[in-house]
């Protein structure tokens, strides 16, 4: 099952284009994402979608298209043609991550006028009729749109994509260039880390490792939103410290030498669509400075990694997981492992 994601800024011809594409791939279907956005004011309060300014920023709307997507290759199977702007990495990697667990490949187009040809389609961009005010606010969104097009095509978006120039295409000569460098394998699948949903309580193994200033490791997984320790889920008859000790060395490229102390055990309480389970921290230790400069860059494992305090881990990490830290520094100190619940210590 394959998912050919058109990416590209607003009025680039995404759409238009994917229409003319699935005439050209045989077995695919056009799944547009903007359908999910229509139907959140039937799911969600106001007051909740007020709080936002894109709907692309609700978590809810991200896994409703991963949701939606499988569930159409698995209804339908063959291709899916998704034409859909993603300017965030994190949000890409989310949506593209979660495609991946359910083992659907992801081939990642752009479509990329100049910036000219962009602003001239913008203006003579049609306009839903029934849509108030629509003239002014679709070219207000499309125009406020092209200054995070340009910040995501200097930092990560060309370096992901495959890149097409369509200032001088038609949408039909632009879906041909698709359907050829797909079949072609020219469009290669996204380099992301597979890791299936769970289906029951889990056991995780974190490691913290800590710098010369005795600040703590947090990483930015592509596979999932949000900072973390460095680790991952137990796999079935894995001990659990070595486990902690083969993330560390798949996410960061440092080996640890000695099997890391246990420091807490926590207990994760399920919370839909989470199933929870154990959650287990060890100390990895203190990494000198050449060790530190062995941390592998971001890559298909990591988006970002960072040395925090603990104060600055607070803004960075959810609540629990910031409290299972909290106390596992605490145990540090003590030199005396503890037992949580949800974060809290118990007995």
């Amino acid at each position: 099952m394959t998912v050919v994601w058109i990416n590209g800024a607003f009025g680039a011809g995404k759409t238009t284009t994917a229409r003319e594409l699935i005439e050209l791939i045989p077995n695919s279907t056009l799944f547009d994402p903007e359908v999910i956005g229509g139907a959140l004011p039937y799911l969600l309060p106001p007051k909740h979608l007020a709080e936002v300014g894109d709907y692309q920023d609700l978590p809810i709307w991200r896994r409703l298209v991963i949701d939606t997507a499988a569930a159409m290759l698995s209804e339908l199977g063959g291709t899916l043609v998704v034409p859909m702007t993603l300017l965030r990495q994190d949000y890409r990697d989310e949506i593209f991550g979660g495609l991946a667990a359910r083992r659907i490949t992801v081939r990642h187009v752009l479509l990329a006028p100049a910036e000219t040809i962009l602003r001239e389609r913008i203006a003579r961009r049609e306009v839903p009729p029934d849509l108030p005010d629509g003239e002014m606010r679709v070219r207000q969104w499309s125009s406020d749109h092209i200054e995070p097009y340009r910040s995501a095509l200097a930092s990560w978006l060309t370096a992901d994509a495959h890149p097409i120039d369509t200032s001088a295409l038609t949408p039909y000569e632009t879906a041909s260039r698709i359907a050829e460098a797909v079949g072609s394998g020219s469009v290669p699948v996204c380099d992301i880390v597979q890791t299936p949903e769970p289906t029951a309580e889990t056991l995780a193994a974190g490691v913290l490792l800590f710098d010369e200033q005795d600040r703590v490791l947090l990483v930015d997984p592509t596979y999932k939103a949000g900072w973390e320790f460095p680790g991952g889920v137990v796999e079935p008859g894995e001990a659990p410290a070595r486990a902690g000790m083969r993330e560390v060395a798949e996410e960061t490229g440092i080996s640890l030498d000695d099997v890391p102390r246990l420091l807490v055990v926590d207990w994760e309480p399920p919370m839909p669509p989470g199933y929870g389970g154990l959650r287990l921290l060890f100390d990895g230790g203190r990494l000198d400075s050449a060790d530190a400069k062995r941390l592998l860059l971001p890559g298909p494992e990591l988006r970002d990694w960072r040395f925090v305090t603990e104060e600055e881990a607070a803004d960075l990490l959810p609540p629990v997981r910031y409290e299972r830290l909290r106390w596992a520094l605490r145990a540090r100190e003590r030199g005396a492992a503890l037992y949580l619940e949800a974060g809290i210590p118990v007995g």
